[in-house]
């Protein structure tokens, strides 16, 4: 993966830590990162300018980035995109990380300043991507979850491969409760079904929790899927029980 960003040392350190740092040190991921400003030719290294039209802030200018990205491009295998990440891309979603994930690389545009230039976005990004309807500083951090995002589904990355298979919205729900010992905190008890030995029973239980969870949290996921018949009927088993207790 290329990521073309002002601060390459921020980006790095993603490679050091956790399931991603792992990644790295298998040769499962090259990481690389390009500064526009080495791209520039005037002495200050100059990557942003003043907007037309004035108004506040300022712009990322399209010849270091573009410069920046045609080296990123070259580094890579032909058909991965160039992805930048601003607030006006479509919202990242899990799906969106398992095509990813199957690609043979991709490039990221981190932008800065107040906007990028529209040129560049029109002729060298393939995708436009954004974490949410909320504004970041850049688009360095947004890159980076994207990065972890993709990065934990390809093949020998998590040392249990189900794990990445049981994530929350890999089936388009949320995740299940966790538990873990011991058995009971300030009168809190591991629910009985995960004690119980019982396989078919515990993963039952659990796609009911994901199915209720997602009906009480994110109702919107259950919009996207239509439930059959068993499914309905763990959801009202789930909802019933609450109003029991």
């Amino acid at each position: 993966m290329q990521v073309v960003t002002i601060f390459p040392d921020m980006v790095k350190t993603i490679a050091e830590y956790g399931v991603v740092g792992r990644a790295a040190e298998r040769g499962i991921l090259s990481l690389n990162c390009l500064n526009p400003r080495d791209y520039t030719t005037d002495a200050h290294r100059t990557v942003d300018a003043r907007p037309y039209g004035g108004g506040p802030g300022m712009v990322m200018k399209y010849e270091p980035a573009a410069a920046a990205l045609g080296a990123a491009r070259a580094a890579i295998p032909s058909g991965s995109p160039v992805v930048c990440l601003t607030p006006q891309g479509a919202v990242f979603d899990q799906a969106m990380a398992k095509r990813f994930a199957g690609l043979p690389g991709m490039v990221f545009l981190a932008g800065r300043y107040e906007g990028i230039d529209e040129r560049l976005l029109q002729s060298e990004v393939d995708e436009e991507l954004s974490l949410g309807d909320f504004v970041l500083s850049g688009g360095e951090i947004a890159a980076m979850a994207v990065i972890d995002a993709v990065v934990r589904l390809l093949p020998g990355v998590l040392g249990d491969e189900d794990s990445a298979q049981q994530d929350s919205f890999m089936q388009g729900l949320l995740d299940h409760p966790h538990y873990t010992r011991p058995e009971e905190i300030d009168g809190q008890r591991v629910p009985e079904v995960l004690l119980s030995g019982d396989h078919a029973r515990i993963e039952k239980w659990r796609y009911q929790q994901s199915l209720g969870r997602s009906f009480l949290r994110r109702p919107d996921l259950l919009e996207q899927l239509e439930l059959n018949a068993e499914q309905r009927k763990l959801l009202d088993e789930f909802l019933n029980e609450r109003e029991t207790v």
